[in-house]
């Protein structure tokens, strides 16, 4: 099994409500749209679509008449959202991405890997329990640098049917789950539900998409960030994913 990232619940229509509640520290409801909002080239004040109809359709570098006049369409948002997100994110208002949640359930990680992930504090955690979960047909994850050594992979398999064989006779004597978990290795699959708000998530992202960040959870993060970036686009706008590693732009 591969890592597995299931989205299991996340705030509905969540951009919207990180908006409403952003705008309460500026009382600036008046300028909550729906529809597309246009800065043109050469134009001060913003154009709001919902306005004018005509225009819902320009993308940057269009040219459009606007007040009998010829204009280059330099930036679009698709909704007020995005363009207040942006503007929170750009100027360091991260607060306010609290107000939005997402949950996930990681299977087919290591018990190394959750190790690491539980150390973020702002966030819930739910784990697989060894002292309850029989493990005796435990499945284990095998790192890169050891699969593709065939000498290390035969090292490293013997010493996980050896583990998995103390463990069974553990078992059969009578020893509890949670004293024979003892001999379970780190490389043991896990399996663990995670909540945080956006903002945890964001910084959660960033700091284990890293290139920096161990294989493992690095994975994790790029197949998260590719989940939020479909469900809450202007919020992850600038974490990108380039190859096996996330970058903030």
């Amino acid at each position: 099994m591969s890592l597995e990232v299931e989205l299991i619940s996340i705030t509905p229509e969540s951009e919207k409500k990180i908006e409403e509640a952003g705008r309460t520290a500026y009382l600036s409801f008046d300028r909550y749209t729906p529809e597309p909002i246009l800065k043109l080239k050469g134009l001060k004040e913003l154009v709001y679509t919902e306005k004018h109809p005509g225009l819902k359709e320009a993308k940057p570098g269009d040219r459009v008449n606007f007040g009998g006049k010829q204009y280059e369409v330099e930036q679009r948002w698709e909704n007020s959202a995005e363009k207040f997100i942006k503007m929170l994110i750009r100027s360091g208002h991260l607060s306010v991405l609290e107000h939005a949640h997402a949950s996930f359930r990681i299977k087919g990680g290591s018990r190394s890997f959750t190790h690491q992930l539980v150390r973020h504090r702002m966030a819930s955690f739910t784990q697989q329990s060894q002292r309850y979960v029989d493990e005796k047909k435990f499945k284990y994850v095998i790192p890169p640098s050891i699969e593709k050594d065939p000498e290390a992979l035969k090292v490293y398999q013997e010493f996980m049917e050896e583990a998995r064989e103390v463990y069974r006779k553990l078992r059969e004597m009578k020893i509890k789950k949670e004293d024979a978990r003892f001999v379970l290795p780190n490389a043991v699959y896990s399996e663990i539900v995670i909540t945080a708000n956006f903002r945890e998530w964001r910084h959660i992202i960033e700091l284990r998409g890293s290139r920096h960040a161990q294989w493992e959870i690095r994975k994790m993060a790029i197949k998260v960030l590719e989940i939020l970036k479909k469900k809450a686009p202007s919020v992850f706008h600038d974490l990108v994913i380039e190859g096996d590693h996330i970058v903030r732009k």
